[in-house]
């Protein structure tokens, strides 16, 4: 059985997947807008997509927007994020700017947790979980595999080197081909949280066929799931007002 991670007011890992809403705008103004309309749809947590944003190779303007949300959204827990190109990312920078930028944001006051990518060389992966971790933020240790879906065995794999490199979250998110893709991740995530987990995991199968694993997380083990408010940051996102009514219906019947 996994722990418990507690951000703010927020505790991931007990009841409820927890619910994340991006932030997906390519301007601060459009940012701004977002965070404020946010705020209506009382996610459990936010997440900026960094690598949407249009300043992103702007540590200034990084700093500033960081800033702006917080102020908006001051009581809610906000994920920083970059998504490299190779994961389903807007766009790639430098290993060096990747590492600088997870660093600002975690040294900013202003986020709460990083997302930082398991495929990235290990000593990078260590040095920025220490530096987050010397600011009190924690990190979701996050593989995105957007041409299918690996077998069991190597989806509690990656879930598990993500926990020994010690991500807080660890996190997985795949593509299926097939119905039997979205069984895979389902068994995976539960036989990781009944076998190995020590901390609560995230695990989604993504686009229309694996929406059932953004709402069955309390059933089989994944402690957030992600919901749109505006547009979709990944294949498959239900609307966050929806998928609230769904996730307390099914909390409901266990």
């Amino acid at each position: 059985m996994s722990g418990t991670v507690t951000v703010k007011n927020v505790t991931l890992g007990e009841g409820m997947p927890k619910i994340c809403v991006p932030l997906v705008g390519a301007t601060l103004p459009e940012l701004e807008s977002e965070a404020e309309a946010l705020k209506t749809l009382a996610p459990d947590m936010a997440e900026w997509r960094c690598d949407l944003f249009a300043g992103v190779e702007d540590m200034e303007a990084v700093k500033e927007t960081l800033h702006r949300i917080n102020t908006i959204l001051p009581e809610i827990p906000l994920i920083f994020t970059f998504r490299s190109t190779r994961e389903g990312g807007d766009k790639e920078i430098s290993k060096e700017y990747y590492i600088q930028l997870n660093k600002t944001a975690a040294e900013s006051g202003h986020v709460d947790i990083i997302d930082v990518e398991l495929f990235n060389e290990e000593a990078d992966v260590r040095e920025l979980i220490a530096a987050a971790h010397a600011s009190g933020v924690f990190v979701i240790l996050s593989n995105h595999d957007f041409t299918g879906t690996p077998d069991e065995e190597e989806i509690v794999s990656r879930l598990r080197r993500a926990q020994e490199l010690g991500g807080d979250l660890p996190k997985i998110a795949v593509m299926p081909n097939s119905p039997g893709d979205v069984l895979t991740l389902l068994s995976a995530t539960n036989r990781m949280q009944e076998q190995y987990a020590d901390r609560p995991i995230i695990t989604m199968s993504m686009a229309g066929e694996g929406v059932i694993s953004r709402l069955a997380g309390e059933i089989f083990g994944s402690a957030l799931t992600f919901g749109a408010a505006c547009k979709p940051s990944a294949p498959g996102q239900v609307a966050a007002a929806e998928l609230r009514k769904v996730l307390e219906l099914l909390h409901r019947s266990l």
